[in-house]
């Protein structure tokens, strides 16, 4: 009887000692990169590469690199998390320039974003609940004072943003993993009376703000949309000139859990993804903490999601607090729910420095366990916008409504150099650069085709080894590229 006690203790003791969620670390069966060939695709500064094949390689002995030699190193046998997909928001600016475009030309840039084959394959999307400042004009989906929603609907998106969706959808392939956030609540329902400008939720009106949650998530099905999720409130700790609401961290778990959360269950949404916080990096651990420390509001939250914007005053990235998250709570999961390059020039879509922000994000996000990334707007017009309070930006591709033209900027290239080949349900794998101006990540899509994403943040051209185990193949990357290989 001793000996089975001690047995079943020592069996518990080794399965709870095992690494839980999906972003944990497991080991798979080796693999091997002899006779595989190397397909590398690249991108490049000052040259005619976009998403080109420079060359196909072949992999030879490398038991020991020499400390001369530069290396990335991969090891398919370490899986992270499991990848959701990389996409773009569709707002009502992207959807009201698209309706300016020619027939021909709205099927040249629905097939470079959405086909996998002709374009960097998108398969996930954004989209706002009611007006953002990436709207002709601010509006919400019922008349001002209404609590109990019986004026709720979307006719307004009819005009242009449904369509669009649709269109968007069936270009994917008929699934676009689509989550929408809100900007502001209706203004009665808030502190301050006013769409923007921050201002607070009323608690008298959390339940019927819930509500409009599930109108939202109903109305949006029932014109042939699906709603993947939902994040619980667009920047809540931002007081703009456009819509905005600020939620602080008990304000957010409190609704969470006692009204959102519950709503959506009640109403037959329970399978719905509720992301909390949607905001920037700097403040994610403390948001994170509150929320997921509570059990009773974590249970509803699929995750956090996060975007770039604390660099805005000059300082950097805060990739480490990405880390810190995915360390503290590694059951939950992690999305990159917004980013663009804000302060739009005329004449800067060029500017190569737009494509290097999203490849330096991505590489460093997905390295600490970020499983999926969504751009803001897909597609915005030759001023930036449109936008109601002219908070002009850029996007990946552009539309001269003038002339016709789509204008791709290179972040559009760097993106794709992920969306194109790293597919939904593939797994994070092991990888290391030997040199800082190279940066990467790897990834093994469910087909047992690895990815390999190196980016050359230098100004000289490099040679290096991709090496996995005893092989390597040898490859040359130009300053300013990026790169990805496909094995």
């Amino acid at each position: 009887m001793k000996q089975n006690i001690v047995l079943f203790l020592a069996l518990l003791l080794s399965a709870c000692s095992q690494p839980s969620g999906n972003n944990a670390v497991s080991n798979d069966k080796p693999f091997s990169a002899e006779g595989k060939k190397v397909i590398v695709y690249s991108t490049a500064d000052s040259s005619n590469l976009r998403l080109s094949v420079t060359d196909t390689l072949s992999f030879k002995t490398l038991a020991q690199p020499l400390e001369t030699q530069v290396c990335v190193f991969v090891d398919p046998s370490k899986t992270f998390q499991t990848f959701l997909g990389i996409g773009g928001a569709l707002t009502d600016a992207s959807a009201e320039t698209f309706a300016k475009l020619s027939q021909p030309k709205q099927r040249e840039f629905l097939r470079a974003y959405y086909n996998d084959t002709t374009g960097i394959g998108y398969t996930l999307a954004r989209t706002t609940i009611h007006s953002s400042d990436f709207s002709s004009a601010s509006y919400t989906y019922i008349t001002e004072g209404d609590k109990e929603l019986k004026s709720f609907n979307v006719n307004h998106d009819k005009q242009y943003r449904i369509p669009f969706v649709k269109q968007a959808i069936a270009a994917a392939g008929g699934k676009l993993t689509l989550f929408a956030s809100p900007w502001s609540p209706p203004a009665f329902m808030k502190s301050n009376n006013d769409l923007a400008h921050g201002g607070k939720l009323k608690p008298e009106f959390y339940q019927a703000w819930a509500n409009y949650y599930v109108k939202f998530i109903q109305t949006y099905q029932s014109e042939g949309i699906p709603i993947w999720g939902i994040s619980v409130q667009n920047e809540p700790m931002a007081t703009q000139r456009w819509e905005s609401c600020v939620f602080a961290a008990e304000e957010e778990r409190d609704f969470l859990k006692n009204n959102l959360g519950p709503t959506m269950h009640k109403e037959g949404l329970g399978d719905k993804k509720i992301i909390v916080w949607d905001h920037n990096r700097d403040l994610m651990v403390q948001r994170a903490n509150t929320i997921f420390s509570d059990p009773e509001a974590s249970k509803y939250a699929w995750g956090m999601g996060f975007h770039w914007y604390e660099s805005w005053s000059g300082g950097t990235e805060m990739y480490e607090n990405v880390a810190r998250v995915h360390e503290a709570w590694p059951d939950k999961n992690l999305l990159f729910t917004e980013g663009c390059a804000e302060s739009f020039k005329a004449g800067g879509y060029y500017n190569w420095a737009l494509g290097e922000r999203y490849g330096r994000s991505m590489i460093n996000d997905f390295n600490n366990g970020t499983v999926g990334w969504t751009d803001w707007n897909v597609l915005l017009d030759e001023t930036g916008g449109p936008n109601h309070v002219q908070n002009f930006c850029f996007a990946p591709i552009h539309a001269d409504t003038k002339t016709g033209d789509l204008i791709y900027t290179n972040a559009y290239y760097y993106i794709g150099h992920f969306s194109k080949f790293i597919r939904p349900g593939a797994k994070r794998i092991s990888s290391a650069a030997s040199r800082s101006q190279l940066l990467t990540t790897s990834f093994k899509n469910e087909d047992g085709k690895v990815v390999v994403v190196v980016m050359n943040q230098g100004n000289a051209k490099t040679t290096y080894n991709l090496c996995i185990g005893t092989s390597a193949a040898e490859v040359t990357i130009l300053p300013h590229a990026i790169q990805t290989l496909v094995l």
